[in-house]
This record gives C-alpha cells, structure tokens and sequence, in this order.
C-alpha cells in the first residue's frame, strides 16, 4: 500500500500545523503594521508592545516583527482601521468581534453572512459593548452568563467560523 508510511502522515500533519500557523502570523502582521503606523515606528508605544508581544508569545520570528513594524512606519498605502461588530449569540449571551480591515463594507458583509449562517444577525452598536470593559488592549466581560451544553456547543461552532475568517483579529463572549 503505498502512501501509507510514517512519513507521509508526518508531512500531513504538518502541512495542517503550518497553514494554521500562518493564518495566525498574516493577522499579527496586519496588527502590527497597524499599531506601527499609529506610533510612527516609535518601538515605545503602549499598542505596539502589546502587538510585539502577541506575536512573541505566538513564536513569531524577530525578523518577521521587524519587518511588519518597518513596514507599517514607511507604509502610505490604503490605511487599516480596527472595528467592533456587536451581537448576542446562543443563549442571549454578548459577543463582540474585532476586526481589522482596510474595506469596512467587505469586512461587514463577511461577518453578516457567517452569523445569518448560525441564525444570528448585527446588533446595533452600544448594544452587547455595555457587558464588555476594554482593559490593556483586551475586552474582559463584566457580567456573566452561564450556558446549557447546547449553547456552548452553538456558540464553539460560531466563534470558530468568526476566527476563519482572515479579518477578525479576536471574538469575546461574556459566556461562563
């Protein structure tokens, strides 16, 4: 039977390992290039720390962040900018999606369609943001909702669909 060695499922596997890596460092790229052009390339700004230390602690390799933030601070093209999509999910819980894109509409639509595919839709903004305080960069939920087995498998398949999609850099539920 040919194919069926230990090498070819080792080569598989790691092919798997390797696109899923990548996905993650094109996103941390695009937050650094982002951050970046914020801070001018000014390596001391509290948002481009706390990206270089994303993408350290995602073992991203120094000269990868090097460039990203190189070219984030000498980069004129169409400017990156960050968005919040507010929704409620299984259960009533809040979720919030952040995203960032250069193309707000596309960006819009990409995430509609992925909730009207789970049967949820956009909230209008303020409406799932007061469960949620922002603190370091980082959305922590301030109220709690507890789920039935159902629901958290609903909302697993929804957060997961929501982080396939190349432009959301993170999804927050207040679930327990």
């Amino acid at each position: 039977m040919s194919g069926h060695n230990k090498f070819s499922k080792i080569k598989h596997l790691k092919a798997k390992n390797d696109a899923q890596k990548s996905k993650n460092f094109g996103k941390i790229v695009r937050l650094l290039t982002v951050e970046s052009k914020k801070a001018n390339g000014n390596l001391k700004s509290p948002g481009l720390i706390a990206a270089i230390d994303k993408a350290r602690k995602d073992n991203m390799p120094n000269d990868t962040v090097d460039r990203a933030v190189k070219k984030g601070a000498t980069d004129n093209s169409a400017a990156m900018e960050s968005i919040i999509y507010e929704t409620y999910g299984p259960g009533g819980i809040a979720i919030l999606v952040e995203a960032l894109t250069d193309n707000r509409n596309k960006a819009a639509q990409e995430i509609k369609h992925i909730l009207s595919l789970n049967g949820y839709e956009l909230a209008s903004p303020g409406s799932a943001s007061w469960a949620f305080a922002k603190a370091n960069g980082t959305w922590t939920a301030t109220t709690t909702m507890p789920l039935e087995d159902a629901d958290i498998e609903a909302l697993t398949k929804l957060v997961e669909e929501l982080e396939e999609n190349e432009e959301v850099q993170d999804v927050f539920t207040n679930a327990e």
